[in-house]
């Protein structure tokens, strides 16, 4: 059986990322708010406060913890490129999912901040010169991570939890 929590795999991050590969990766990271749009559509509430697997978030949950992912990383990777490789810090992802906006915040209001925030990232990922991909944060776990590392696994980040919400929805036949 597939483990549920990783339905296209786990992440693997790549030793170096070619240019052509590079753009494939920003199309994906371009391409997220539009395919978590699709997996969500006409799910009511029942199905939205849904776990997509035995202990763990909600498609709500899930709905809203991308943005509030993807703008981490959109800040992280902005510090990169104006900063000499800034110390980024980490946030309690588990902990965000539970705080009171996530059950009171219609996932639209999600779904078009995530719209807005992709079009911003990719107007900047798309204008960068291919040395600047070079850039890095320092993560206090990771250590220094390249804007191209960043960029593979947020694309990996936004088919992951697409692919949370559409596998339930195949498992459950919705």
């Amino acid at each position: 059986m597939t483990d549920l929590r990783y339905p296209i795999g786990r992440f693997q991050q790549p030793e170096r990322v070619a240019p052509a590969e590079r753009t494939l990766l920003v199309k994906q990271i371009a391409a997220c708010p539009a395919e978590l749009r699709r997996a969500v559509a006409g799910l009511d509430r029942a199905q939205l406060d849904t776990p997509y697997r035995p202990d763990g978030w909600t498609v709500r949950q899930v709905v809203h913890h991308v943005p509030d992912s993807h703008i981490n990383a959109y800040v992280r990777m902005k510090l990169a490129l104006t900063e000499d490789a800034p110390a980024i810090k980490t946030y309690e992802e588990a902990r965000w999912a539970e705080l009171p906006d996530v059950e009171a915040t219609a996932p639209e209001v999600s779904l078009a901040l995530l719209e807005s925030l992709h079009a911003r990232w990719t107007t900047l990922l798309t204008a960068l010169r291919p040395e600047q991909f070079g850039r890095t944060f320092r993560h206090p776990e990771l250590g220094p991570v390249t804007l191209d590392a960043a960029i593979a696994l947020y694309a990996w980040h936004g088919r992951h939890h697409v692919a949370h919400v559409t596998s339930l929805r195949a498992r459950m036949g919705w």
